[in-house]
């Protein structure tokens, strides 16, 4: 049970016994009492100072062995005392407000939380670290000194200061714009690593589509037989290759002249490969295709063809879902069919929000009005117009920029005011 706020030392210590002095950044061994004084529990007690704690107020932490009925006594206790249950995300906030955040830090502790994937909980801790607030800083800090610029020469003309040449605003612009760009673009890859892909199993009867599905997901999850039309149902299970969360679907096998039941997991089947991020179709190596397969290749809108069962004799080059023959390939496969080209060089600093990306599009739009506005002479009062509009989507990433940063920026670059 986490307490913050001033008043976190004073409610810890009408519910614990056995702390003389609180000493910060150090575990209390202690007593859990109840009304009547009588101990529940013996727990540590761990007290972060202000402003070194996580909502950088003062915080103690009480760590219970772990029952239901003491947590939930320790906490109604705390509520006696003058406490009150936190609201949903109230500590991060409080982080973010107290300033020992930022924004995109805080959204990426949500991201931990979620995270399904050990590649996932890399990426957000990265973000809690601040990977994304690192590449966007330099770029709003140019942006900024731009704007600096821009405004002293306005501002302060008749002081000679000197306002750049067009070459120079564009000289200055166009490694923001490129940058905010860049970091818009990355999303491409952070969406799949946020949000994962869907990934549909299809193809005819017996051809393996159950065996692969277990294959990928490295276990036996569906049922796998000789006979034709074992899979009359979606069977749904989530796996992780190279660290992106992938829902697969293993389908019923499609044919014709099938019973009812059959024909309704038929139907299921090619919704799902509608549905579905990417479709593997999957045909036998060991035989010449058919028109079936060939049919359902043709349907198929983003699909790679998966010859499966390539360790029996005569099969063509493929994988093979009994052996694990090329599934090593087939998982890079899968990842470069679903992601653009390079993307998987990117370790850190990329988004995974579609409000910073949607944010940072818009900046991006603003940046090359003001380099058109640039290229046609329009005066600096109009030119700064596009510039704040560009910086406002930032502020809404990073937090807001004051008049008093801009004017700072400006004296401290030009010598106004002798």
């Amino acid at each position: 049970m986490r307490l913050s706020g001033a008043d976190a030392r004073l409610i810890a210590g009408r519910i614990l016994r056995g702390i003389a002095e609180w000493q910060p950044w150090h575990a209390h061994l202690a007593e859990l009492l109840d009304p009547d004084g009588h101990p529940v529990d013996q727990v540590v007690a761990t007290y972060f100072a202000a402003p070194r704690s996580y909502t950088a107020e003062d915080v103690v932490e009480i760590a219970c062995h772990g029952s239901p009925v003491v947590l939930r006594h320790a906490v109604a206790r705390a509520v006696a005392e003058g406490a009150r249950p936190a609201e949903p995300g109230e500590f991060t906030l409080r982080a973010y407000v107290n300033g020992r955040i930022d924004l995109p830090q805080a959204e990426a502790v949500r991201d931990l939380i979620d995270a399904t994937t050990l590649y996932q909980a890399r990426v957000a801790a990265q973000q809690v670290g601040g990977s994304v607030s690192r590449r966007i800083a330099p770029l709003k800090e140019q942006l900024l000194e731009l704007i600096a610029l821009l405004e002293a020469g306005i501002d302060f003309a008749e002081d000679d200061v000197s306002v750049a040449p067009p070459a120079e605003i564009l000289r200055r612009l166009a490694p923001v714009r490129t940058g905010i760009e860049a970091l818009a673009a990355s999303f491409a890859y952070g969406s799949l690593v946020r949000g994962g892909i869907t990934l549909a199993i299809v193809g005819r009867p017996n051809v393996g589509k159950s065996s692969l599905f277990n294959r990928l997901l490295e276990q036996d999850r569906a049922i796998v037989t000789d006979i034709p039309g074992t899979t009359r149902d979606l069977v749904s299970e989530t796996a992780s290759i190279g660290g992106i969360p992938v829902k697969l679907y293993d389908t019923a096998g499609i044919r014709e002249g099938t019973e009812l039941v059959e024909s309704l997991g038929i139907e299921r089947s090619y919704q799902a490969m509608a549905d579905a991020d990417l479709s593997l179709i999957v045909v036998d190596a060991s035989a010449r295709r058919t028109p079936e397969d060939e049919a359902l290749i043709a349907k198929a809108h983003r699909h790679l063809v998966i010859e499966n069962k390539a360790d029996l004799p005569g099969a063509r080059e493929g994988v093979s879902a009994l052996t694990g023959q090329g599934i090593a390939e087939l998982r890079e496969a899968i990842l470069a069919a679903v992601a653009p080209p390079g993307v998987f060089e990117q370790e850190t600093g990329f988004i995974t929000s579609v409000r910073h990306e949607h944010l940072l599009r818009e900046s991006a739009s603003y940046l090359e009005k003001a380099a058109q506005a640039v290229a046609a002479n329009i005066p600096h009062e109009m030119l700064l117009l596009d510039l704040y509009a560009a910086l406002r989507p930032i502020d809404a990433i990073t937090g807001a920029t004051t008049a008093d940063d801009i004017l700072n920026r400006i004296f401290s670059t030009f010598c106004i005011g002798k």
